[in-house]
């Protein structure tokens, strides 16, 4: 069989020693499929022209070991580095977190058109917006896609609601509508003048309407999926007296397992993403007021949580991932 070089792409500045890259690499570097594993980080200023003007031809990466691991000064990515053509490599891995422009990755997409990429650029693109859940309103709570501040206000008239930016993540920009006030996750608000603020964005782009669901304390479920098969979930619960669920906004974290209904859900999305290029993502549920679990977000970049779901599981995550990734590359290469 085939072995394969492989580049990632991260943005060290952005870890810490929960972050899953280091975990994954390391057992990559292990695998018997693979040549050897370069790493290149957003966060060394001389990949300012590849990361920022988009000159794709070279980059600063280092040797990823079987030693490699988070160093909280972040100096192993500025030290020992040499200069790569992306194109000399078999198989691109992005761990970037946002913010990633559009810009960015339709170009890099253009520039390694024969490369695989996990996951596909223009695939993050059409998927990471979360006007995907339009795809699914089966198993989605009542949504809609808002352009202007009076669409906001006709959805709100019908139900509580939460309003959430297209692209935005860790729970940044989202809020929740109770008629005439708002609520940030931290302050009241007034509906329509904080809707006044955010005008420009609405009409730009858009937010997603969703209709806010009192269930939310029984916690956010995060689904680890690989090339469609659900690998493990976590169970992220709200801190006390707030609606948002996210660990990074004070929620905490446990073990959990899907229900029927979640692995429907995902037997469901599965197509859609392969047909994308989408190989490893995150499926977020809630629970609705009838009790059920709902598809609430599709999260298609740089998804953590593996080496800790390896923990929690006993199952052998880690390697499970890299098997589905190098058979990705395989079909990529017609092997």
């Amino acid at each position: 069989m085939r072995s394969y070089k492989v580049l990632t792409l991260t943005d060290h500045t952005d870890h810490s020693g929960e972050n899953s890259v280091y975990a994954i690499l390391r057992a990559m570097v292990r695998h018997d499929r693979c040549a050897r594993v370069d790493i290149a980080s957003r966060g060394n200023v001389a990949n300012d022209p590849f990361f920022k003007a988009h000159r794709f031809e070279v980059v600063q990466a280092i040797a990823a070991t079987e030693n490699f691991d988070f160093q909280e000064s972040g100096r192993q990515f500025f030290e020992n580095t040499r200069a790569v053509d992306p194109r000399d490599y078999d198989l691109i891995f992005l761990r970037l977190p946002r913010p990633l422009s559009d810009a960015f990755l339709e170009g890099i997409n253009g520039f390694l058109k024969n490369v695989a990429i996990i996951n596909n650029p223009l695939g993050i693109t059409t998927c990471g917006s979360k006007t995907f859940l339009l795809n699914f309103p089966e198993f989605c709570p009542p949504m809609a896609l808002c352009k202007r501040v009076e669409e906001v206000l006709a959805f709100a008239e019908k139900q509580d609601m939460v309003l959430k930016p297209l692209r935005g993540y860790g729970g940044e920009g989202i809020v929740k509508i109770s008629g005439s006030l708002l609520n940030d996750g931290h302050r009241d608000w007034d509906t329509s003048s904080y809707l006044k603020q955010i005008e420009k964005g609405l009409t730009e782009e858009g937010y997603l309407a969703m209709k806010f669901l009192k269930n939310v304390d029984q916690g956010d479920k995060r689904l680890l999926v690989v090339d469609g098969e659900i690998l493990a979930a976590a169970l992220r619960l709200p801190a006390a007296n707030s609606w948002l669920c996210n660990v990074a906004r004070g929620g905490t974290s446990v073990s959990s397992e899907p229900t029927k209904r979640e692995r429907e859900m995902v037997h469901a999305i599965n197509p859609l993403l392969q047909h994308h290029g989408i190989l490893i993502y995150g499926v977020d549920t809630l629970v609705d007021d009838d009790g059920e679990r709902v598809l609430s977000e599709v999260n298609v970049m740089s998804i953590g949580g593996f080496p800790q779901a390896e923990a929690q599981t006993g199952k052998p995550i880690l390697k499970m991932t890299i098997d589905k990734i190098f058979e990705y590359a395989d079909a990529h290469y017609g092997y």
